[in-house]
């Protein structure tokens, strides 16, 4: 079974809107082009599909554009490459090598969860914790900012019932971010 990897960057308050950390510098890019790699597919609801497809497809000229630097190249390419499977009720048609989840959440994910691969990766903020709340999550990786934001959308905000983890990687940046792996423990996990 391939496991269901949620990661995210977070300030040191929970905010986790996209522009509420610090902007990305080269190592931050290095480990977030990594997690990508550990992935074969990625699974996003609409919103974060669209602002990734927006930020991260490769252009029709097939070239980059100049407003990207060279060390983030190698994750937009990784992610322009990869599978990508999105939940969504009001989308018709995608492209972007994407294709519709519809129908019940639970059963969708452990299929997919069922196919071989190395990893599925799932980002954003709603389809995450509808991910959790259903105990699909089997590994949650934070780079956390060193930054309050005060404001914004928080992690996993709402979730009903606390999901016990345990800390398996812990990385420092030089820019203050961290980043810190997690699993939940045994028997929190479906």
């Amino acid at each position: 079974m391939r496991p269901l990897r949620y990661s995210i960057n977070v300030t040191l308050d929970g905010c986790v809107h996209h522009e509420a950390g610090i902007a990305p510098d080269e190592e931050s890019m290095r480990f977030w082009t990594a997690e990508m790699e550990r992935a074969d597919a990625v699974l996003f609801g609409r919103t974060t599909y669209e602002m990734m497809e927006s930020a991260w497809r490769r252009p029709a000229t097939g070239t980059w554009p100049d407003w990207m630097r060279a060390w983030e190249i190698p994750f937009a390419e990784a992610i322009d490459r990869r599978k990508k499977y999105v939940v969504s009720s009001t989308l018709n048609a995608l492209d972007w090598n994407a294709e519709l989840v519809r129908g019940d959440l639970a059963s969708a994910v452990r299929w997919l969860k069922q196919e071989p691969g190395e990893g599925l990766s799932v980002g954003g903020v709603t389809l995450p914790l509808a991910l959790a709340e259903l105990g699909l999550i089997d590994e949650y990786a934070f780079v956390v900012q060193p930054v309050i934001a005060g404001h914004g959308p928080t992690l996993l905000a709402g979730l009903r019932e606390r999901i016990p983890l345990e800390l398996v990687d812990r990385q420092e940046f030089r820019s203050g971010a961290v980043a810190l792996r997690y699993r939940p423990t045994s028997g929190s996990s479906t």
